[in-house]
Parts: C-alpha cells; sequence; structure tokens
C-alpha cells in the first residue's frame, strides 16, 4: 500500500509541476531521456545477473509475441467492423500492442512482487515491448502515416542501428556477459543509487505528459482500446498461465505486465506520425490513472491464481 501512495504521490507532483508552469513544457521529454539513458540501463545492471536461466525465464520473453499478433488482430477486427479511418487504426495499430511495460512496469513489479521480479519484468519489457517498439511501431508509423514530401521510411539497417545503439540493450548485454551480484563497492553505490531514481524520476515525468481530453467521435475507440489493454490482453495471458499450470513469480509478472496501460513512448511515436493525436494522448493519460486501479486488482488475483 505504501508504495502505491508513493507512486500516486509522484505522479501528482508531475501533474502539479506542469500545471504551475514551474518546470519548461519539455521536462517530461527530458526526464524520459533521462530514464531510458541512465536510470533504465542502472536497473539492468544492477538486477539482471541476479536471473537465473530457468524454463520460467522464457515466459516473460514469450508471451508478449503471443499478445502482440492477437492485439493487431483485434484492432483490424474492430477497424473493418466499425470502419474506422486510416488514421484511427494506425494509431491504435500502434498503442494497442504496446504497454508502459518500463516507466509504469518496474515500479509497479517492485511494488507487488519486490526487487525479484525485476529480472523478469527487464525480459519482458527489452525482449517484448522494446522490440516491437523498434521495429513494428516505426512500421506502422510509416504505412499509415502521411508523411510530408522528402520524407522517406526508416530503412531496416537504420532501426537495426537504432535497436544494438539503444543505452538499455547495451546495458542488457553487458549484465549478461559481465554482470556480477555483487559489485566493487563504490561501482555498486553508484549503479544502485542511479537505479534508485527510476521511480520517482519515471512516475513524475509520467504526471507530467498526461493528457486528459477525450473527442466525442473518440468515445467508441477509446473505449475499446481500454478494455483490450486493461482487460483482454491480461485475461489472455492468464489463462494461458493457467492451461500450461504455470505459476510462481514469472508467471505473476509476466501476467501484470501484460496489463500495463498504454505506453507513453509508443504513443509519441503515434502522435508524431500525426495519427489522431488528442485520441492517443487520452489513452496514454486515463490509461495510467485506469492503471492505478485495474493493476492493484490483476495483483490480487495473480497471488490468488498463480502463487506458489
Amino acid at each position: 500500500m505504501e508504495a502505491m501512495l508513493l507512486i500516486l504521490a509522484y505522479l501528482v507532483i508531475g501533474l502539479v509541476l506542469k500545471r504551475t508552469h514551474i518546470m519548461p513544457v519539455n521536462t517530461g521529454q527530458v526526464l524520459n531521456q533521462y530514464v531510458i539513458n541512465v536510470a533504465v540501463p542502472a536497473m539492468i545492471l544492477l538486477h539482471l545477473p541476479h536471473l537465473e536461466i530457468t524454463r520460467e525465464v522464457l515466459l516473460p520473453a514469450l508471451v508478449p509475441w503471443l499478445l502482440f499478433p492477437i492485439s493487431v488482430g483485434l484492432v483490424l477486427l474492430f477497424s473493418k467492423l466499425l470502419r474506422w479511418e486510416r488514421e484511427l487504426t494506425g494509431a491504435l495499430l500502434i498503442v494497442v500492442p504496446l504497454g508502459n511495460t518500463s516507466f509504469l512496469g518496474f515500479p509497479m513489479v517492485e511494488a507487488f512482487f519486490g526487487s525479484a521480479g525485476l529480472p523478469y519484468a527487464v525480459i519482458y519489457d527489452q525482449l517484448g515491448s522494446f522490440i516491437a517498439l523498434a521495429f513494428f511501431a516505426t512500421l506502422f508509423a510509416a504505412i499509415y502515416s502521411n508523411r510530408e514530401e522528402g520524407q522517406s521510411k526508416p530503412s531496416p539497417s537504420a532501426i537495426a542501428k537504432k535497436f544494438l545503439t539503444f543505452p538499455p540493450v547495451i546495458a542488457l548485454v553487458i549484465a549478461i556477459l559481465f554482470g556480477m551480484q555483487r559489485y566493487p563497492e563504490t561501482l555498486h553505490t553508484l549503479i544502485s543509487t542511479l537505479a534508485a531514481t527510476l521511480v520517482p524520476v519515471v512516475m513524475i515525468a509520467v504526471g507530467f505528459q498526461l493528457h486528459f481530453r477525450i473527442l466525442k467521435e473518440d468515445a467508441v475507440p477509446f473505449t475499446i482500446a481500454m478494455v483490450i489493454k486493461l482487460f483482454v490482453l491480461p485475461a489472455i495471458a492468464l489463462a494461458v498461465m493457467m492451461m500450461f499450470s504455470w505459476r510462481g513469480l514469472a508467471a505473476q509478472v509476466t501476467v501484470l505486465e501484460a496489463a500495463m496501460p498504454f505506453m507513453i513512448t509508443g504513443g509519441a511515436v503515434a502522435i508524431s506520425a500525426g495519427l489522431k493525436p488528442r485520441l492517443v494522448a487520452s489513452l496514454v493519460g486515463y490509461g495510467v490513472l485506469a492503471g492505478l486501479i485495474t493493476l492493484p486488482i490483476w495483483a490480487l488475483i495473480l497471488h490468488a491464481q498463480l502463487g506458489l
């Protein structure tokens, strides 16, 4: 309960900073860059070496790739049934499959399952969400956006280069090859203190970037997207775990990560491509607030159904 209250307090601080105009308008983006380039790599270096390579490690690596085509298929199905315009379809193809598995996922996993759950959250995020963001979100943005003259879609080599030079990916490789459960004292203190900044900084950044306006014509796709993201996808993940009798910490973290609301970075990709910016901003904003209610509920269900 205390962890949830702290997360909510950080969120409110971000909102207050935004509403009072104390900080520059790009503060959210700057904080995001700090988290991506410093705090997340430090957290990976600190916690990933504690992960034991077992069958359970495969769960957070594979489940995102089961859910991704399901979410894409659901968006395309509703698009056909409700005759959505191309711009709306493209926006939801980017934001619905991608969860906030790091910015919100890491602090939520730590709050409900402790630091022991973080390595599984890292695997879900890096081998699932981030790869999908780097490749498929970019692809959907290129296909569905109305690019200005002179703009071209990114080449496969450019996407691959961006992926391989992404700081969390570099940290992931270093942690696998050279990571230690206990680094030399000064280095360990440095890494652990930087990793400790992840939760407060990222939640303040999320609060700073929340948007809440919903246009009347966006109400139906907004509702459909929220239901798929917060209820349908985690329910499918839970059903898979129970079907194969997978229990324990890895299974619980995997389902909770599947229950995360919309990824902020994915929303930024859709907005930058000009795909329903107001709807996307509303989904990200309300998704975070709804997640503060739905995620504790899912955590209780997971403790009851998948706990050992």
